[in-house]
Formats: structure tokens, sequence, C-alpha cells
């Protein structure tokens, strides 16, 4: 009570603070702001962790490669000097180093595999976030919104079914006309036992069966 509040007048208190971090366009980097990432790897995959930085904007890239990992500043400042699509290299060495820190080289690595396998690129489709589901399931047909909410595509089947209806989503990279909400995926979707699906123009989830 008052004996504790006159022992600590006339003291010196320091503390210290730091801004919140922000991206370019001005949007907070924490939860409360959606699409937080985290450092453990079973709230965030790497694989997700990796995706997060390679989207990065454009002008957020020197910012964060300074921020967010161990390299130079000479090679910081190279690589945020870069434009177009030789930008692109640099999004890939602040999303893999990034990742190596918080998981390792051998998930990074991983990682940077899925991705390009994800986009086309060669790399390892086994690295890819993947699901599996039964024969018998996709001999009865499975309606695409059902298999975006259950891979973690969507937040539920009402908004797996807002993703269809707005052009958001593909199957095996065709991109899925907005009237076909209710596609049903069957045999003949799935290549060699296999289909991508991707929602948005970044976000890829792998279905083999089982």
């Amino acid at each position: 009570g008052s004996d504790l509040i006159r022992r600590v007048e006339g003291g010196h208190v320091h503390g210290l603070t730091f801004p919140l971090l922000a991206t370019a366009r001005g949007e907070k980097m924490g939860k409360t702001a959606g699409g937080a990432i985290w450092l453990s790897a079973e709230r965030t995959s790497p694989y997700d962790f990796y995706q997060y930085w390679i989207n990065t904007d454009d002008k957020d890239v020197e910012r964060f490669l300074g921020y967010f990992t161990f390299l130079p500043i000479d090679e910081v400042r190279r690589l945020g000097a870069l434009e177009g699509a030789d930008l692109r290299q640099a999004k890939e060495i602040l999303a893999f180093e990034t990742t190596r820190l918080c998981h390792g080289e051998e998930h990074a690595l991983k990682a940077r595999e899925a991705a390009k396998a994800a986009f086309g690129g060669g790399g390892d489709t086994a690295n890819v976030p993947t699901m599996a589901v039964s024969q018998d399931r996709v001999a009865a047909g499975i309606p695409l919104y059902e298999l975006l909410h259950e891979c973690g595509l969507a937040p539920s089947r009402k908004e797996a079914r807002r993703l269809i209806a707005q052009g958001g989503a593909s199957v095996n990279a065709e991109p899925v006309v907005g009237e076909e909400v209710d596609l049903i995926l069957k045999l003949e979707h799935f290549l060699e036992g296999a289909l991508m699906l991707r929602a948005g123009k970044k976000r890829y989830h792998r279905v083999v069966i089982e």
C-alpha cells in the first residue's frame, strides 16, 4: 500500500518499446491482423511458413531481408534493388533464409522443392502439403467445396463455396468456373492417383487416393 508507494518515489524506471511491425501497405504483421504465421511447425507448417515470405510485397523485400535474415547488408541491398521478374529471386532467398532459421535447412529445402512443384517449376511433389482420401469415397464422388475445406484451403464449407463462386479455385491448374460451385470430383480428376487443388493464386494442397 502506502509503504510500497513511498519506497518507489524518486526512483528511476526504464522501459524498452518497439514499434509494431507493419507492411508497406500499413498492415500490422500480427495475429490480430489476420493471416498470422507461427514459429511452431504445429501451428504453421514449414511449407506455409515459406509461402508466407514468398508472398511478400515487392516494397517490403529489402526491409524484411534486413530484419529477418543474417545476410550481409550489401547483399540485402543488392537483392532489394532487383526489379520485375528478378525480384522473385530475392523473395525466394528471403523465404529460404527465414525458413532455415526457424525450422532448419532440411525443412527449408523441402519447402523450396514443394513450392517449385506446386507452381509447375519441377521439384518434388512429395513435399507439397498432402491429404489422402479413400478409393471408395472418390468412386462415390467428392464435392470440391468439401475437399477445399478439409485440406485447409477454406475455413468452412460456406467459404469454400464462396471461393469457387468467385472463380478463386483450381483443380490441376485448371480454373473452376464460378457456376460450378457444386462440382463433384471423381476418379477422372485424379492424375496417376493425385490431384492438385489451388485456392487464390498461391495456396496449394495435393490430394491423393489411399
